[in-house]
């Protein structure tokens, strides 16, 4: 019988198993547990370490991803020194203050090497201590940032390097995104592999901005103090450096105390870094800088008024610009407060809302342009772009007229009502002086008498006077041309007053005598003032006397000085605009006021406030200057009313005072012509003519 077969391995395994077991000891479990353990630890210890090492990788991949996708359109640095900025212009005052400045003004390139120690100390206390430490990034600065913020529950701290706020300012936008904080990272990792230390730090302070229109600490520098960067004291130094948080809100020349407060702030970091002694910051604190002042508000008209003209002197503006100016800071502070302080008196009793003051030297030279009550509320130049009726103030080229086809002063023209084909123009209040010379109508400022002067002369030959003496605006030369019906500006018929000031020789107002470009180069130098001769010595002289008279007894009395002064009142048809414009042998200024709305005023004519703000003007701006006299009129003083009986007419020696002439004056003229009281009590017509003028005053 055959036995069946076995599995030989099998069995040599029991047989093997049985051996052992018979001739060794038992295994532990215990044991057997620990391997087991280890064995499951450094599996999964296995596991964990791939998965690292994939979650690794493939973080790096998303990291290289997005490094690659922001840094795919980031800026070359290299090109750092050839970045364009706007041209900067400065606008300064034949004086020498600095009244406007526009594009991105830059001063000299600095390097801290050329600078005192305290201003790049001054910066790293407050801005980046470890500075010099880091690679571009301040991962320490960060995450006390983010501690200070979380424990705040808002943003009270930035962890931006200096390196990183370059990297922002010169190739970046403010937004803050996460584009733009990688890609401030980024750049500034290869700013600091392209660049030093130190020439990053030069480059931050050649290039941040520090308010009032100033990149860089030297054009901020020469912007608060007049002074060049590496002239700062250690106070100023610490001013700057607190500029950087918020250039506008810690500006020293709008709010002096909240500067200081800062200056302080930076001062107190400077003695945490070790960078000065307590001592140190205690001197400096008692010896405060102060901001310059700026420039006023109202210069912003002239300042516009001279950056609309800048190209046709230069052509395209690519390259840095300092214009000097005609302007004279101290007239035109004046000019601008005094304006305001009448504005804020008298204004809303007299319905008046706007005014405008230009002064001029007799050759044209702007000194002061005031073109509104307020440039915040309205940019509107009242005095170069608003055409306005000047009423009276026009006939001084109408009787200029005149005297060209061989009147004089003294020729004689009865002022009584007229009416030419239905227009029937009337004097102010309805009052008429018969028999009278052209000196007396100009001083009164009669309207039957200028229309009668201009319909002798001929109405072109008004219009072709008042052109040639610089009025450029469009006029009528119809009946009513006599009575400044078509509109003039400010500027214009200011300037063309300046004739019968100077000689009698044309002008152009200008504002700019210089404009120089980098470096001092001279870009421009005005040369000539004007058209020459536009008045005839004699017929000058004969102007000036009847202007003279205006001022001397007629309506334009509130306009009297301490020197002799000539002059036009005006006033347009229902009070809607007021005029005074006049001249000494230094100055010439004009004078509007109005709404702009064209809503008439309260009874506001050329002899009262705008005859009061240009006395006011003109005694300011001519304090301490020597009197030259008018032309051809009297001596150079003239005390008070005083005038020499010459100049005043026979017939109107008796006028003394208001209650005089309205109690009698020239009686026997005034009973024919059954007129009583003043010449101040006509009302406005409600229906608007605009071939009538009834001014008088």
């Amino acid at each position: 019988m055959t036995k069946p077969k076995t599995n030989s391995k099998s069995q040599r395994s029991k047989s093997s198993g049985k051996k052992a077991t018979a001739g060794g000891k038992k295994p532990s479990r215990g044991r057997s547990r620990k391997t087991a353990s280890r064995k499951t630890a450094r599996h999964w210890g296995l596991r964990l370490a791939s998965w690292s090492l994939v979650l690794t990788i493939w973080a790096g991949v998303i990291l290289a991803g997005v490094v690659g996708w922001y840094a795919y359109d980031l800026p070359d640095v290299d090109s750092i020194e050839e970045m364009t900025r706007r041209p900067s212009i400065r606008l300064v005052s034949a004086d020498g203050v600095q009244l406007a400045s526009y594009g991105d003004f830059y001063g000299e390139p600095i390097t801290v090497d050329q600078l005192p120690p305290h201003l790049p100390q001054a910066i790293l206390a407050i801005e980046d201590r470890r500075f010099y430490s880091h690679f571009g990034i301040d991962l320490l600065g960060i995450a006390r940032a983010m501690v200070r913020n979380v424990s705040a529950g808002r943003f009270v701290q930035g962890g931006s390097t200096i390196t990183q706020q370059l990297a922002k300012n010169l190739f970046l936008s403010p937004d803050r995104t996460l584009k733009r904080k990688i890609q401030e990272a980024l750049l500034a990792i290869r700013l600091e592999q392209r660049f030093t230390k130190d020439q990053i730090l030069s480059l931050y302070m050649n290039r941040v901005f520090l308010g009032t229109g100033s990149f860089g600490f030297d054009a901020a520098a020469r912007q608060y103090f007049g002074k060049p960067a590496r002239d700062v004291t250690l106070y100023e130094a610490a001013l700057l450096a607190g500029l950087l948080k918020a250039p506008s809100r810690y500006n020293p020349a709008r709010d002096q105390a909240r500067a200081d407060s800062r200056t302080a702030l930076v001062i107190g970091a400077m003695v945490d870094a070790g960078y000065i002694s307590e001592a140190q910051a205690r001197q400096s604190l008692q010896t405060k800088a102060r901001g310059r002042p700026r420039a006023g508000r109202q210069a912003r008209y002239f300042a516009d008024w001279i950056m609309r003209q800048i190209e046709g002197y230069v052509g395209a503006v690519d390259d840095d610009l300092t214009i000097i100016t005609t302007l004279n800071a101290h007239t035109q502070k004046v000019a601008e407060q005094e304006l305001t302080a009448l504005l804020e008196k008298q204004g809303a009793a007299s319905a008046v809302e706007q005014g405008a003051v230009i002064v001029l030297s007799p050759n044209g030279a702007i000194r002061a342009m005031v073109g509104g009550r307020d440039y915040r509320s309205s940019q509107f130049n009242r005095a170069t772009q608003a055409l306005r009726q000047p009423g009276s103030a026009f006939k001084p080229f109408v009787f200029l007229a005149g005297l060209e086809q061989g009147m004089t002063p003294d020729t004689r023209m009865t002022d009584a009502p007229l009416r030419i084909k239905g227009w029937a123009p009337r004097n102010y209040g309805g009052r008429y002086y018969g028999d009278v010379t052209l000196r007396e109508a100009m001083a009164r400022s009669m309207n039957s008498v200028a229309v009668q002067v201009s319909e002798r002369s001929g109405r072109e030959n008004v219009a072709e006077v008042a052109r040639r003496l610089g009025i450029s605006s469009k006029l009528d030369t119809s009946a009513s041309i006599a009575l400044g019906t078509s509109e003039v500006t400010l500027l214009d018929l200011t300037g063309a007053y300046a004739a019968f000031a100077n000689g009698g020789r044309g002008v152009w107002p200008y504002g700019i005598e210089e404009v120089r470009g980098r470096g001092g180069k001279l870009l421009f130098r005005r040369d000539g003032t004007g058209t020459g001769r536009v008045v005839a010595r004699e017929r000058l002289l004969m102007m000036n006397d009847m202007l003279s008279s205006v001022v001397s007894w007629g309506t334009g009395k509130a306009a009297q000085l301490d020197r002799r002064a000539a002059g036009k009142t005006g006033t347009s048809q229902d009070f809607r605009d007021a005029w005074f414009v006049g001249y000494t042998g230094e100055l010439v200024a004009g004078v509007w006021f109005g709404n702009d709305s064209g809503a008439p005023m309260k009874k506001v004519t050329g002899s009262s406030l705008p005859a009061q703000l240009w006395q006011r003007v003109m005694t300011s701006a001519l304090e301490g200057v020597t009197p030259q006299g008018v032309p051809g009129v009297g001596p150079a003083t003239a005390p008070g009313d005083a005038i020499a009986a010459v100049e005043r007419p026979g017939t109107l020696e008796a006028e003394t005072s208001d209650a005089e002439e309205s109690g009698g004056f020239i009686g026997r003229i005034l009973k024919n012509l059954g007129v009583s009281g003043s010449g101040e009590s006509q009302e406005p017509q409600r229906n608007w003519d605009p071939f009538r003028n009834d001014e008088d005053r």
